[in-house]
């Protein structure tokens, strides 16, 4: 199959944007050893929003959801929870 040049135009974007992309994930994890907050990057939370955290993790205790799937789904460990409790 030949490609046209159109074709051969439109792939070289394509490739450009993907080695845009690829630079710019690589670079982000080279930083902090780390890509996203879903992934362990620290926030930090001021007083009102530390006590709504609380507030919101204490009820989701209540309702009967495991510490390991409120660590995860938050993206803190177990014994942060268990701290703030």
């Amino acid at each position: 199959m030949q490609l046209t040049s159109a074709d051969t135009v439109q792939l070289k974007k394509i490739i450009a944007i993907a080695e845009t992309l690829l630079k710019k994930a690589g670079g982000s994890q080279e930083k902090g050893g780390r890509s996203d907050a879903s992934h362990g990057a620290r926030i930090r939370r001021s007083g009102k929003e530390l006590a709504a955290f609380r507030k919101m993790l204490k009820a989701e205790r209540k309702a009967g959801v495991p510490v390991a799937q409120l660590a995860k789904k938050h993206g803190i460990s177990p014994s942060y929870i268990y701290q703030l409790g």
